[in-house]
């Protein structure tokens, strides 16, 4: 079997005060207006950037990825303030770049639901193309999973369920995300999600050359991508039900279920490991929610919920944790966090044969 990763630029629209901007993991220096740094770190060199893109004033660098940059940016008609995602010049008519927002926009455009960021327009006509999305004041649970789950214990029931109603909606819309993870979703200090990302979605529907036995090009992160996706079978909402049972898992334990010492392992691991039990690494989590983690992992996607709406009501059925965590003294917001950057995502398997890369588990 042939194994293809797809690999891109992944860049989270983590909106958080205090999260460091970065390239690629390497800290990039952003001041305010009037006191721009020269430094050039990661790739970026914010002196060149203009203050202005079409309408919008930029006034904060919030992350840079392989391809694009995140801004918060303020529309000067109205002062309504925005994040600007922007591809950087050196990709700004990059076709395949310029796909990923054209999609992002087509998938998210008619999607009005509390759990989903909003994606209101695409400007293509500028240097620098630029989709616009809704501005939300959070860290990624990624960043937040970094010092372990007890920072957020508190608040894994609220965030499942919001999470879980925003993917239902997306698949109610014929929408399967295909790249569920914890840097796709923002939570902010009373445990409010916002799912985003929309560049590699797809419709539950196989194509034509599916009944020809064509396998699609593999799309999505290691350490979250369902069984079928690896083999490049047509993913379905119980696609994402498995994904999202992997971010549970590290919601509860501070950890994704598999590891792997290089890339073909990891993706071996979801294919034929048993699947773990959340209670191994953290003994707080109740049987009958690490059983239904277990059910939702399951690697027949017939064997799994049917949909994220019957994972929403199970998960109202019992208790996450056996004593229920107390709040920390800090707020998310508070919580001194360096950068996050997937580089799971970022680096490209090997097809069997070639060598063998260290793999990045995040």
């Amino acid at each position: 079997m042939e194994i293809l990763i797809y690999t891109r630029r992944v860049c989270g629209v983590a909106i958080a005060s205090g999260d460091s901007p970065t390239m690629c993991g390497e800290r990039v220096r952003c001041q305010s207006q009037g006191s721009r740094s020269s430094e050039l770190q990661g790739g970026v060199d914010v002196t060149k950037v203009r203050d202005f893109v079409g309408p919008y004033r930029l006034t904060r660098l919030i992350r840079a990825g392989h391809s694009s940059m995140i801004w918060e940016a303020v529309k000067e008609k109205t002062g309504e303030r925005f994040a600007l995602k922007m591809l950087k010049t050196e990709v700004a008519r990059d076709r395949e770049e310029l796909g990923y927002l054209k999609h992002e926009l087509e998938v998210a455009k008619n999607l009005h639901h509390p759990n989903l960021i909003r994606v209101y327009e695409l400007d293509t006509q500028v240097a620098t193309p630029y989709l616009v999305l809704e501005l939300f004041s959070a860290l990624n649970l990624k960043q937040v999973l970094r010092e372990g789950p007890d920072p957020i214990a508190h608040l894994a029931d609220k965030i499942i369920n919001q999470a879980s109603h925003g993917l239902h909606y997306l698949h109610e819309k014929r929408w399967v995300h295909c790249d569920v993870k914890p840097d796709n979703f923002l939570v902010d200090d009373d445990g409010n999600v916002k799912v985003i990302d929309f560049a590699i979605a797809q419709r539950p529907k196989r194509s034509l050359l599916s009944f020809f036995g064509v396998k699609q090009q593999v799309k999505g992160t290691r350490s979250y991508m369902s069984p079928e996706q690896i083999r490049g079978e047509t993913p379905d909402a119980r696609s994402d039900v498995y994904s999202f049972a992997c971010v549970v898992f590290e919601l509860l334990t501070g950890r994704p279920p598999y590891t792997g010492s290089s890339p073909t392992e990891l993706l071996e691991r979801h294919l034929r490991s048993s699947v773990p039990s959340a209670i191994v690494y953290n003994h707080n989590v109740s049987r009958e929610c690490a059983d239904y983690v277990k059910k939702m992992m399951n690697k027949k996607r017939e064997a799994r919920p049917k949909s994220m709406w019957e994972v929403l009501q199970a998960f109202r059925e019992f208790q996450i944790f056996n004593k229920r965590p107390q709040a920390p003294k800090l707020k998310l917001s508070e919580m001194q966090l360096g950068p996050v950057t997937d580089a799971d995502a970022l680096k490209q398997l090997p097809q069997r044969g070639e060598g063998q890369p260290t793999a990045e588990e995040d």
